[in-house]
């Protein structure tokens, strides 16, 4: 049924449960006052399922409730290897956490490591879907320390659920991981193998999940992003042309496509119906297309010195009782 009926079952469903005076709570804070006696667990399981995708549907999917970043080590140098501006690149991440903050955020900054150069760009550390997080496994031995990082702040901050990549030779970065609110497609590269492909399909089975083969050594997501439900951001380079192609020819579903003149620009964050993207200073060609095609609210930045804005921060939606939800279902999906 459509989304509406969705939650209108559900709702009706756990409030018919809940204990006598509290029908009007939310169905997610009435979940767990429901008594999971043998009878009726499995039906409840079943409509937990149901809720879960529900609560990822293409709108939904875009709603965030956090945003996690991390500030800039004066040990910090710009990826592509060229000499980048400190000073510039901490004025431009200090505009990028207060846009996150000005579309509703909050954001959880956590401190520079010196010991970590790499740190700002926390989108390589983790998968975040469904108030769960499959922290990602990178080829580079000295990034484990940021994974163990983010893996404290989502389980002791956010309390999501946690869930690991347990094959030994898998890699995996989460800036090769694209989440189009219907299905999931990792690049492969040097960054991220077949395993860690497997590991995002094994961590969300409600999902389809598809590996696409990456041309130059690069993360996927520095050509191809989403701009809005159902909409994907791609840049006119040769290679971003083909990764489109590629998708398209695999994807379980359809998507409206927004070409801009420029790869990097193409790498933009939509989240809570605005879009964030790079300033025109920096790309007016691909800003002109952004401003003709796009009608809902968007906010512009400078970001030249750190690189692709998906890049430095982690979205979550965190849903009270969300975490003993997805407990609930997993546990379930790996008994039957």
């Amino acid at each position: 049924g459509s989304l509406s009926t969705l939650q209108f079952s559900y709702e009706e469903e756990v409030i018919d449960k809940c204990p006598p005076g509290q029908e009007t709570l939310d169905p997610l804070e009435s979940f767990n006052e429901v008594i999971f006696e043998p009878s009726i667990a499995m039906a409840i399981l079943r409509l937990v399922h149901a809720a879960m995708l529900a609560l990822t549907n293409k709108m939904a999917s875009f709603k965030c409730t956090h945003a996690v970043v991390c500030r800039l080590p004066n040990s910090w140098r710009p990826r592509d290897g060229k000499e980048g501006s400190l000073d510039r690149a901490r004025r431009q991440h200090e505009e990028y956490v207060k846009a996150l903050r000005s579309v509703g955020l909050d954001v959880l900054e956590m401190p520079a490591d010196e010991l970590i150069p790499s740190c700002p760009y926390v989108e390589d550390c983790a998968i975040v879907c469904n108030g769960a997080a499959l922290i990602a496994k990178p080829a580079a031995a000295s990034r484990k320390r940021e994974t163990e990082a983010i893996r404290a702040v989502l389980k002791k901050e956010l309390n999501l659920y946690i869930m690991e990549v347990t094959d030994p030779n898998a890699t995996l970065d989460g800036g090769d991981v694209l989440f189009t609110g219907r299905e999931f497609f990792v690049g492969l590269s040097t960054n991220t193998n077949e395993g860690g492909a497997a590991a995002v399909a094994s961590a969300f089975p409600e999902f389809p999940c598809t590996p696409i083969k990456l041309g130059d050594n690069c993360h996927l997501k520095n050509l191809i992003s989403m701009a809005g439900p159902d909409v994907i951001s791609v840049g006119s380079g040769e290679s971003a042309q083909k990764l489109l192609k590629r998708i398209e020819r695999e994807a379980t579903f359809q998507y409206q496509k927004l070409t801009v003149s420029d790869d990097i620009a193409a790498n933009v964050l939509y989240v809570n119906n605005v879009l964030l993207h790079r300033a025109k200073e920096e790309f007016p060609d691909s800003v002109k297309i952004l401003e003709d095609r796009i009608l809902y609210p968007r906010y512009a930045l400078e970001f030249s010195e750190l690189g692709s804005l998906s890049s430095c921060c982690l979205l979550i939606k965190k849903t009270k009782h969300m975490k003993n939800l997805f407990e609930l279902y997993r546990s379930e999906m790996s008994e039957s």
